[in-house]
């Protein structure tokens, strides 16, 4: 099978020549791509340096922005499966396989790499798993299943869902938004435990007041996201 492994990065100068160098090393199988969204350091020298695989977004379209051209990439160059994988280093490209396991077999539409299951490794702050956890319940409350690691940027999807995020893709953190989009439109979403380390570099978009004013956030537009489904399904 196709896969591509979609690796939005924003300033990442500190760590994408290590997290490519991790990922040919340890998932030779993958082709990848790097979005780089207006980076303002010198990632794009980097980049460019290297060889690597990357495209320039010409505005910066956030990480929602950017995941979204990597699937249309993928969509358009006939992958099967499309991973998404951080650019700070959080993510070990050793549980690439597992991680895509359940979507080749079937078994799930999307799978969810996730640290909260065996819960080994970098467990986050414990702001951001109180965070975490309250948008947890919320999706259990609007779609009925129970996801750990709503924010988990480690994820692969088959070509249903390439196709789908292709053309729809929520926009600035939209992570949790896409699991309840993918389950309130009939996809299958799971997860796979997977252990992370603390980011390589950079400064994470969420940080300070910032993570009471995400966790606010993601949970109105949730419910949005359910009512306008509803209104969707009953026309």
């Amino acid at each position: 099978m196709k896969i591509l492994v979609i690796i939005p990065c924003y300033n990442e100068e500190a760590s994408i020549e290590r997290v490519v160098k991790n990922l040919k090393e340890k998932a030779p199988f993958a082709d990848y791509l790097i979005i780089n969204d207006c980076s303002t350091d010198s990632t794009e020298s980097i980049l460019k340096a290297n060889g690597m695989n990357y495209i320039n977004n010409p505005v910066n379209l956030g990480i929602g922005g950017g995941v979204q051209a990597g699937y249309l990439y993928a969509k358009q160059n006939g992958y099967d499966i499309a991973v998404q994988m951080d650019g700070d280093g959080q993510h070990d490209p050793a549980y690439l396989s597992d991680v895509c396991r359940p979507v080749i077999s079937g078994e799930m539409d999307m799978a969810i790499g996730s640290r909260f299951i065996t819960k080994e490794g970098f467990q986050s702050s414990f702001m951001r798993r109180l965070g975490i956890n309250i948008i947890s319940l919320l999706i259990k409350i609007l779609t009925g299943k129970k996801v750990y690691d709503v924010t988990s940027g480690y994820r692969a999807c088959n070509r249903q869902l390439i196709e789908f995020f292709a053309n729809d893709y929520a926009d600035d953190y939209p992570e949790p938004e896409a699991i309840v989009s993918c389950i309130l439109n009939g996809y299958t979403v799971g997860e796979v435990p997977v252990v992370m380390v603390e980011r390589q570099g950079g400064v994470s978009s969420i940080r300070s007041l910032k993570s009471a004013y995400y966790m606010i956030k993601v949970c109105l537009a949730l419910v949005v996201d359910r009512i306008s489904t509803k209104r969707k399904a009953g026309k």
